[in-house]
């Protein structure tokens, strides 16, 4: 059968439609009792462009969980399939739920934040505040798999080329007196230290392979570029559907102007730029970098945003904060 209402190809037994609501007609010589079992034993598939659905046996909402695929009426017991492909286009609208929504709550994190360190004491007080507003910011999330390999010395060979350095230092320089010592020392030093830092005195390379899976968020807005974040993660496992009427009234959500691509190409930059950055902190004397990235498909995550904006003596100070977390997404003029 198909809806009266919409046209929706519909189980032959649905009292409602499931995409627009509409009553069906049901034929008299059928029981209630009959109709809510027959609804029961079919799977219906939704259509894509289905977002909030209502059951196919009984009418009642149904509202799936975050990656379910077959959702079940918990009135009826009739079931629904979404497609895959339908799926994949919701998921990419998520959001976070909005937990410090008080601003009296975030102005304790901002003065907890500005005035850390001697040097920083009573900075909150010592600065006029210029701006402070609540935004929902579109984020785009990029799955990025990296796998980089290198070359480095041996940590442990380096250790031992450093005592071995030090005490042939310690032996060369009782070998020269007067004032030829400094300069014949100084000469053997630089050689010895050349030696050393090209990976002679017995030091052994290695190769090495760093592996990292990153969540990376990318700013969905280029007019909030300056605060995209370096190195933050936000709590996706929090995440549910989009859906605006669950934030407060006069909250601004704001419309991203990056696309898909773009996003893409500026994870794969960054999340590079941190494999360097870590195996540089784990490692000296890197040769032969190379990354390899893979990224999937990104999905556009809603966050409350809490943007903080000071001034003082010395000039502005800015800090966003993730309003579901709590937590510093990043901050501008501070040490």
């Amino acid at each position: 059968m198909f809806c009266i209402n919409c046209g929706t190809q519909l189980p032959d037994n649905a009292k409602f439609c499931y995409k627009c609501g509409a009553a069906q007609a049901v034929n008299a010589g059928q029981s209630t009792q009959t109709q809510a079992v027959g609804a029961s034993e079919r799977k219906v598939i939704a259509d894509a462009s289905v977002i909030e659905l209502k059951c196919p046996g009984c009418g009642a909402p149904i509202k799936p969980q975050f990656g379910e695929m077959v959702i079940t009426c918990e009135y009826c017991g009739s079931s629904i399939t979404l497609a895959q492909s339908g799926w994949s286009e919701i998921q990419k609208h998520t959001m976070l739920p909005l937990k410090f929504g008080d601003e009296a709550k975030i102005r304790e994190i901002i003065r907890e934040r500005m005035d850390r360190g001697l040097l920083h004491k009573h900075l909150m007080e010592e600065s006029e505040c210029k701006e402070l507003n609540l935004s929902i910011v579109p984020y785009w999330i990029v799955a990025v798999s990296a796998r980089t390999t290198y070359t480095a010395v041996d940590p442990y060979a380096e250790v031992g080329t450093v005592a071995t350095t030090a005490a042939l230092f310690g032996l060369m320089g009782g070998s020269f007196g007067g004032r030829n010592r400094g300069m014949g020392t100084g000469l053997l030093e630089g050689a010895m230290l050349g030696g050393f830092m090209g990976g002679g005195m017995g030091g052994s390379k290695r190769a090495y392979t760093l592996n990292e899976n990153y969540q990376y968020p990318v700013v969905a807005m280029k007019a909030l570029s300056a605060y995209q974040p370096k190195e933050y993660s936000f709590a996706l496992s929090e995440r549910t559907l989009f859906d605006a009427s669950t934030f407060p009234k006069g909250i601004k959500i704001l419309n991203g102007d990056i696309g898909e691509d773009a996003a893409i190409y500026e994870a794969k930059t960054y999340v590079s730029q941190l494999q360097a950055e870590k195996a540089h902190s784990q490692h000296h004397m890197i040769q032969n970098l190379n990354t390899q990235l893979d990224a999937a498909e990104p999905e556009l995550l809603h966050v409350p945003v809490w943007f903080a904006r000071f001034e003082n003596k010395k000039g502005n100070i800015v800090l966003v904060i993730d309003g579901n977390s709590g937590n510093v997404i990043n901050s501008i003029g501070l040490d």
